[in-house]
Parts: C-alpha cells; sequence; structure tokens
C-alpha cells in the first residue's frame, strides 16, 4: 500500500519516453526502444537519430503504460509496439488508439479517470498543432496522475495548445509537477508546431502555477527543431530556471 511519503521518482528515457513512479505505482509514458533510423508516414520521413538508452528488459515491469497517441513513431517505435503486446499489462490512450492497438490498451476520453492501484490516472486534453489541424494530426491526450494525499503529475503528451494547459490547471486548481513535451517539433503535414515551442514551455509552466518541470520530446528526432539547451535558454531568460529538473537520460530523479 502506497502513503503520500512516497517518494515520485521520474526517469527520462529519451525523446519522449520517461518511466513514473508515483504512489507505489510504474507507469512508463510514451514507449521507444529503437535505435536510430527513418520512419517513412505517407510523403514524409520521420527520422530518429539517437539510440534508445535502455532496453525494456532495463525498464522491467510497470503497471500501466500511459500513451499519449500511436499514430506518431517518435511516440510509440516499433520497439515500443513489441513492449505494449508483450510487457504492458494496461495501456492508457485515446480510445482511437486503444482500438488501433487492442490488447491491454484501454481507451480515455477527456477527463474519464481509471484507477492503476492507488493512483487515479485522468485522461486531460491536448492538441497535436495548431487550431484546425486536429483532423490531419489525430487526437492525442495527456494525463494527470493523483495518489491519495499526494502531488498532482501532470504528463502533456504532444500538446501545442496553451489554452488546454489552462483546462488542466483550472479543473485540478493545483499541478504539483509536470512532465511537458516540447520540442517545436514541425513537418510538412501542416503550417505551425505540432508540439510546445521552449517559450511556450515556460508560459505552460507558470499557467501551472510553477511547479518543478521535467522537459522531454527535446531531442532525439530531426523534425524537433528545437531542443534541451534552447528550453534551459528560455527558463533562464524567464528566470525559471530553477524550476527545470536535471536530464540525464537513464538517470532516476526522486523527488520526496
Amino acid at each position: 500500500m502506497s502513503t503520500s511519503a512516497d517518494p515520485v521518482i521520474l526517469t527520462p528515457l529519451g525523446g519522449p519516453t520517461v518511466l513514473v513512479e508515483v504512489g507505489g505505482v510504474r507507469f512508463l509514458a510514451d514507449p521507444t526502444f529503437d535505435v536510430a533510423g527513418e520512419y517513412p508516414i505517407g510523403s514524409r520521413v520521420l527520422v530518429k537519430t539517437t539510440d534508445a538508452v535502455w532496453t525494456p528488459e532495463q525498464v522491467g515491469q510497470v503497471d500501466a503504460v500511459l500513451l499519449s497517441h500511436d499514430q506518431h513513431p517518435d511516440n510509440l517505435d516499433h520497439g515500443g509496439r513489441a513492449y505494449l503486446a508483450s510487457e504492458s499489462p494496461l495501456t492508457l490512450t485515446t480510445p482511437v488508439a486503444a482500438e488501433h492497438l487492442g490488447g491491454t490498451a484501454a481507451g480515455l476520453r477527456p477527463w474519464e479517470a481509471r484507477q492503476v492501484g492507488d493512483v487515479t490516472v485522468t485522461a486531460v486534453p491536448a492538441q497535436h498543432g495548431p487550431d484546425g489541424t486536429e483532423h490531419l494530426t489525430g487526437p492525442v491526450t495527456g494525463f494527470v496522475l493523483a495518489a491519495p494525499g499526494g502531488p498532482h503529475l501532470y504528463v502533456s503528451g504532444d500538446n501545442a495548445s496553451l489554452r488546454l494547459v489552462a483546462e488542466v490547471a483550472d479543473r485540478f486548481g493545483h499541478i504539483d509537477l509536470a512532465v511537458l513535451f516540447a520540442g517545436a517539433a514541425r513537418t510538412p503535414l501542416v503550417d505551425g508546431y505540432l508540439t510546445l515551442t521552449s517559450e511556450e514551455a515556460v508560459e505552460a509552466a507558470r499557467i501551472l502555477g510553477t511547479p518543478p518541470v521535467l522537459p522531454v520530446h527535446t531531442d532525439g528526432w530531426e523534425h524537433f527543431t528545437q531542443d534541451g539547451a534552447s528550453l534551459r535558454a528560455a527558463f533562464s531568460a524567464a528566470g525559471l530556471d530553477s524550476l527545470l529538473l536535471p536530464v540525464t537520460l537513464g538517470q532516476a530523479i526522486s523527488l520526496a
């Protein structure tokens, strides 16, 4: 049985992938395990530039996977799909992705909640690009995790909308810890960014009440037009660099 004294442990693993341990429950967000390579998607090719830092065996058993969406390989690559099929006892994602994936996948609509151990997982709205491009980019979701007496942890998923960040903040009243997907991702599919820019990540942190922030989805793919260094520079310029948690891939961060 978990208690409010259980620490939150975050282990960034490159790209959007992060191991989240909260309330005694282990979650893996957006699993990617492949080596560098190319991924054709229609007329586009997404290029992964760095190898995964951990294998599925190093991750070990989790209680659930938190999958923002299934339609793009930078959030669910070949190795990630194999992991879902063979290792994940539960995958929480969008209803559309759950239909595609089958197996242990369960779809959650925005604001719908599911209990995993002692942790309440609430799906929250996300938008994978500028307004009006949802029909091109497909549905995505973020999550808020809450253990009894513990912090509210926001995992943004591939979200580009500050308006939706504000909806999350309004709904929960406070966010104690944020995992923000950034990188200003861009492809020829739409005219605009598919994820938060570095400057928008700063504004998202302000909207959320300036909680500690773990930035992910900033490095490892060619279509990320900004990186971890530019994000750190943006937070520093805003006087908020103290919010950023250190990112060393494969190294756990324990937060009491």
